[in-house]
């Protein structure tokens, strides 16, 4: 008996894009420029909408001051982090960061944070003043991956769209 319908072998979906696999050693953890922060890009979204990464952090480091021009969503795989209110985020817990949000955060315990990060729009870096000193944006991170690839010798991924 196959266990997949038979709608999923017509040609009814013949019209929509197929989905798309990557295993996890063929994507990398490109390193930031922020020593002891990684990600691992699953998705750049189109039009500039946003990007979907595995965001790695070794304990002790802090996120700066940023503020997201869309919604984000964070589910916690591994590690702690304490946000710039207090509250305690570990492993399964899920945070919501609405279009707006000014937060920074920092990496407590002795665990690496690993979490599954949906960042629509762009994140901008605040000075103490408020002020933007830096984005990251869909086209940031895919140039920053693209770079990594090509300096490692890897072909990068179909990770677009």
């Amino acid at each position: 008996m196959n266990a997949i319908p038979d709608i999923l072998h017509s040609d009814t979906t013949a019209t929509t894009d197929a989905a798309r696999m990557h295993r996890d050693a063929d994507i990398p953890w490109v390193p930031s420029p922020l020593r002891g922060k990684s990600s691992k890009p699953l998705r750049f979204l189109p039009g500039g909408a946003g990007f979907v990464e595995l965001l790695r952090m070794e304990p002790g480091l802090s996120m700066p001051p940023h503020r997201h021009t869309g919604d984000t969503h964070v589910f916690h795989l591994r590690g702690t982090r304490r946000l710039a209110s207090g509250e305690i985020v570990g492993p399964g817990d899920y945070v919501f960061e609405p279009a707006g949000n000014v937060d920074a955060w920092e990496v407590v315990g002795d665990e690496p944070l690993v979490a599954f990060a949906v960042v629509l729009g762009e994140v901008e870096f605040l000075d103490a003043d408020g002020g933007v000193v830096g984005r990251a944006t869909t086209a940031s991170r895919r140039e920053e991956y693209e770079r990594y690839c090509a300096a490692t010798g890897r072909d990068p991924l179909e990770l677009c769209g």
